[in-house]
């Protein structure tokens, strides 16, 4: 789908929580209708871009517009167009799931809440045990509440931390699905996972470690960092390769064969995404244990 203007501009946001840096320097675009991803391993910064982003922290340094508006000073007018799902679900234990879902949309004085509650339990599963005490759910169900809670308002921007944790293959297809469709009409997704498969639903990634961007751009884009092996028999011989992972790269590696009869067979194998994203992790941290001159 054509995507509209930027939701989301961030441009050399820092946060520190004493000596820990938690973001340094972070600076991204992200458009309206865009599912973006952010992907990285615990501690690199996605949750405190994400609370940033939201306005439940303020950073030290730098700047944050979401949907035109300033998180912090404008943070009322913007929690009614947003939706956050933390990493754990947020939910209160003794009350069902229909009245967890019926105290968050309160709060956002929902027209037909009722029917909206019924829509979003419907879509996560939820219907047949609207009336369980939260207490009684399994982890992946209150993900799924939790879910439901983000959905209820229907929001111009999702941000949700780790959405699919614990959800079934097939629910979690039928969420991907979802996602899709809500981008289709407009709204923006910003998605923090560690799931790989997921990451190639989004639209954009953007690579963090260490509070720092590695990388951003497409799921193929990415992939075209990484790099491909390939093995030609020849006669009784195996020639093997490793050429970049770009369209190019493999019809000039093929070109010294010139089509010989006695080429049985050729095998390609690319770097996955989570090969790729590894790498540039594990470069960014090679590169924090080089001591620079002066």
């Amino acid at each position: 789908m054509e995507q509209g203007a930027a939701a989301i501009v961030v441009d050399n946001l820092r946060k520190h929580y004493g000596k820990i840096e938690a973001l340094r320097g972070v600076t991204l675009s992200i458009h309206q209708g865009e599912i973006f991803g952010l992907l990285g391993a615990n501690g690199a910064g996605k949750t405190t871009l994400i609370k940033s982003l939201i306005g439940s922290l303020r950073p030290n340094g730098g700047s944050t517009r979401v949907l035109d508006l300033d998180p912090h000073t404008q943070k009322r007018a913007l929690r009614r167009q947003i939706g956050y799902m933390p990493q754990s679900p947020v939910l209160y234990d003794d009350l069902s799931a229909r009245d967890n879902i019926r105290f968050f949309g309160r709060a956002h004085r929902i027209p037909n809440l009722e029917e909206e509650i019924s829509a979003v339990l419907d879509f996560t599963g939820l219907r047949e045990r609207e009336h369980s005490p939260v207490h009684q759910f399994s982890g992946g169900m209150k993900q799924r509440l939790s879910l439901a809670c983000t959905l209820v308002h229907k929001p111009r921007l999702l941000l949700l931390d780790e959405p699919t944790t614990g959800v079934d293959p097939k629910l979690r297809e039928a969420f991907w699905a979802y996602f899709h469709k809500l981008a289709s009409e407009g709204v923006t997704l910003v998605i923090s996972t560690h799931q790989m498969d997921e990451a190639l639903y989004c639209d954009r990634l953007a690579v963090m470690r260490d509070g720092v961007v590695l990388a951003c751009d497409t799921p193929r884009g990415l992939l075209r960092r990484g790099r491909t092996t390939v093995r030609v028999t020849n006669g009784g011989s195996v020639e093997s390769e490793t050429i970049a992972n770009t369209p190019e790269a493999l019809p000039a590696f093929l070109q010294r064969y010139h089509l010989d009869e006695r080429v049985s067979r050729i095998e390609i194998e690319e770097d996955t995404l989570e090969a790729v994203v590894l790498a540039l992790i594990n470069a960014r941290q090679e590169d924090a244990h080089v001591v620079h001159p002066e």
